[in-house]
């Protein structure tokens, strides 16, 4: 007699669908237990009952051990799976970059006046008006340098000249005070006599 294809549903009878699941479960131990042995595999099988029982099979010494491990391999494979799409992202990111540094190349060549037989007379002028603007941008800032090293020197100027007129009035009154001097002396040697 020959078994007809079974259209996979859910039983709707409650004792037929008890008895198809205690029929089953048992079937599917009986695959993971040869399964384990034919082949020398580590087995873990839990099943719940619809009314809650645990019904468990494990080839190893222990279920722990088993699901420890599984864990570990799916941590691992998530691991593994994040690296490659961060990996990819990074290629990406790397072909990006390497296609910028080339246009900036490119236009670093075309500023320096290389390889401009390729460019069309817009992009000359695009080329013109952007080294305009540098030169103009160059200029300013020299300016400003310049001003503010002239502003610099300018105070210093004041302050020699300053130092300097100090130092002159100190010269003069060292002068007079040695040109008195002689006065001082002939002063002194007669009041002791």
């Amino acid at each position: 007699m020959v078994r007809g294809k079974t259209e996979v549903r859910r039983i709707e009878n409650a004792t037929s669908r008890q008895v198809t699941f205690s029929k089953r479960r048992n079937g599917l131990l009986k695959k993971a237990f040869e399964l384990s042995v034919l082949c020398d595999a580590e087995v873990a099988l839990i099943v719940f009952s619809p009314r809650g029982k645990l019904y468990e099979f494990s080839s190893s010494s222990s279920m722990e051990k088993t699901l420890d491990r599984y864990l570990l391999h799916a941590m691992d494979a998530n691991v593994n799976k994040q690296t490659k799409e961060h990996n990819a992202q990074l290629k990406s990111e790397t072909a990006s970059l390497m296609k910028k540094i080339e246009q900036l190349e490119a236009c670093k060549r075309k500023l320096l006046g290389e390889n401009l037989e390729s460019c069309t007379v817009e992009e000359l002028h695009e080329l013109e008006f952007q080294l305009e603007k540098s030169l103009s941008n160059i200029r300013e800032r020299k300016y400003h340098m310049l001003a503010g090293q002239i502003d610099r020197l300018k105070e210093k100027e004041k302050n020699l000249l300053k130092r300097n007129s100090s130092l002159h009035e100190m010269k003069l009154s060292y002068s007079y005070l040695l040109l008195g001097m002689p006065f001082l002396m002939i002063m002194m040697v007669r009041t002791q006599r």
